[in-house]
């Protein structure tokens, strides 16, 4: 009886993924664009994560590339005060 326990699982559905916002759209991003790029960044100026995003691999790095760009260029701050 025991053994039986064990070997029987409950079923979980599973969760359905988000698409990527870029492969949907077949959109890129700028960094002038500061209202769209400000989606990608935490309340604290940190870039989040993929698991937030919904974006995939490709298009987490060319955002991250994009809000270092921003940076730089003083449109998105660094840090929150």
């Amino acid at each position: 009886m025991k053994n039986d326990r064990k070997r029987e699982r409950k079923f979980y559905p599973r969760k359905k993924r988000r698409k990527c916002i870029f492969c949907a759209e077949k959109r890129g991003a700028d960094y002038k664009d500061v209202d769209f790029i400000s989606r990608f960044v935490t309340d604290r100026g940190k870039v989040a994560p993929r698991r937030s995003t919904g974006c995939c691999a490709k298009h987490q790095r060319m955002i991250t590339r994009e809000i270092k760009k921003a940076r730089q260029v003083a449109l998105i701050p660094f840090t929150v005060d």
